[in-house]
């Protein structure tokens, strides 16, 4: 069968989703996997004169959760009158809040989490190392992603996850106005790699981000052509800007509705396929198909982290650069870079740089290692690099 034959490649598609989803399944079981989902909004009963004990039954509230909401000392504290506490909008608030961090805490496993980090952390480490040692190869970077896809999402399940941190945070919020501290400690660990090392945690950690980058390479041959169609790079433009609005559109529903938007459409759920009907199984579906012809379509459309994340981005201390002195205007980094970013990098005449996932797709063929993943300060070129006679026009995708 030819290594990059059409049939290869749907065999290839295919057997990674049958991977995916049969050994998610199998570990769900074996971590007890279950939906993690905030408490439905409801309707409190409270009326004048209740006491603490009164509004406890008549809203099905167990004592140890009425002793948790209201910091009751002793059993004959269930007899004050809920008034002391506040007005009835105030205790509809406590309790909501109270409860929705109770199911926030409820919901997580508080082994798992922190052996996730240490291995996300391990992991990290080991591939940063191999790249600054130009180690990466383009079949190891699929070894990379795939054993990033078996660990931080098969294995480990779908929380937590970059993306997960901001937008359970902002419904939590919107929903309850409850803030949870662990999740807020997660978001921050995130963004701060996001500010040491550039989009590195989205590019090789992110278990939604890492299934999508190892199918779009599926349909790719050595020399980066595709298999299957045509690959294309959308504008960042058309990209953020939908991004933009969805994350707009999340946060008005969150506030306004008490909704999550993205629940129903979150391809993180592939890693627990137990736990979605037909409309997530299809839209999950149309992300991975769409990843074969276009660079994390997900991560560039719709992901909250991913928008948050290129903000931050914008002050990262190691990230790509390009050294001008030795840079021949090939533009070689700039065609085999999956997204329009390289090419914003590398001619710098542009306002706004697009994400970069620092994938070193730029620096693996850079044929003058002219290109950095460093603190190294990103300059502009030369004036007249790209015009000097002889040299290829660096092409930078559709314009932004």
């Amino acid at each position: 069968m030819n290594p990059h034959s059409f049939a290869k490649t749907i065999a290839l598609f295919l057997g990674l989703i049958a991977v995916v989803v049969s050994l998610s399944l199998a570990s769900n079981r074996l971590w007890g996997g279950r939906p993690e989902k905030s408490p439905e909004p409801r309707q409190w009963v409270l009326q004048k004169d209740m006491s603490v004990g009164e509004f406890g039954q008549a809203n099905n509230l167990p004592n140890p959760v009425l002793k948790e909401m209201f910091g009751l000392q002793a059993k004959s504290d269930l007899q004050r009158k809920l008034s002391e506490y506040g007005t009835p909008d105030q205790i509809k608030s406590l309790a909501t809040k109270k409860l929705a961090l109770a199911a926030e805490h409820a919901s997580k496993n508080w082994l798992k989490i922190p052996v996730k980090f240490i291995l996300w952390f391990a992991f990290l480490i080991a591939l940063f190392i191999s790249l600054k040692k130009r180690r990466l190869t383009e079949t190891l970077r699929k070894r990379f992603l795939f054993v990033s896809v078996l660990i931080f999402g098969v294995v480990m399940g779908s929380d937590p996850s970059p993306m997960g941190t901001v937008k359970d945070a902002i419904h939590l919020y919107g929903s309850a106005r409850a803030i949870f501290p662990p999740r807020m400690i997660a978001l921050t660990v995130f963004l701060g790699i996001v500010f040491l090392v550039n989009k590195y945690i989205c590019a090789w950690g992110c278990q939604a981000g890492a299934l999508q980058d190892l199918i779009f390479r599926l349909n790719q041959t050595e020399k980066r052509n595709a298999v299957l169609g045509k690959q294309f790079k959308p504008p960042f433009v058309l990209t953020n800007a939908v991004r933009a609005l969805f994350l707009i559109a999340f946060i008005f529903f969150a506030f306004a509705q008490g909704m999550d938007i993205v629940e129903p459409i979150d391809p993180f759920r592939i890693y627990k396929p137990a736990y979605f009907g037909l409309g997530t199984g299809a839209f999950i579906a149309a992300i991975l198909i769409a990843s074969l012809f276009t660079y994390r379509p997900w991560c560039h459309f719709f992901c909250p982290f991913g928008l948050v994340g290129w903000l931050v981005e914008k002050i990262s201390l190691v990230r790509i650069s390009v050294k001008y002195e030795t840079c021949i205007a090939c533009g070689k980094c700039a065609d085999a870079c999956p997204s329009t970013v390289m090419g914003a990098i590398l001619r710098r005449n542009k306002r706004t740089i697009p994400d970069c996932f620092a994938c070193y797709t730029c620096r693996e063929v850079c044929p003058t290692e002219s290109i950095r993943f460093s603190s190294r300060k990103r300059t502009l070129p030369p004036q007249g690099h790209f015009m000097k006679k002889g040299r290829k026009q660096v092409r930078e995708g559709p314009s932004d």
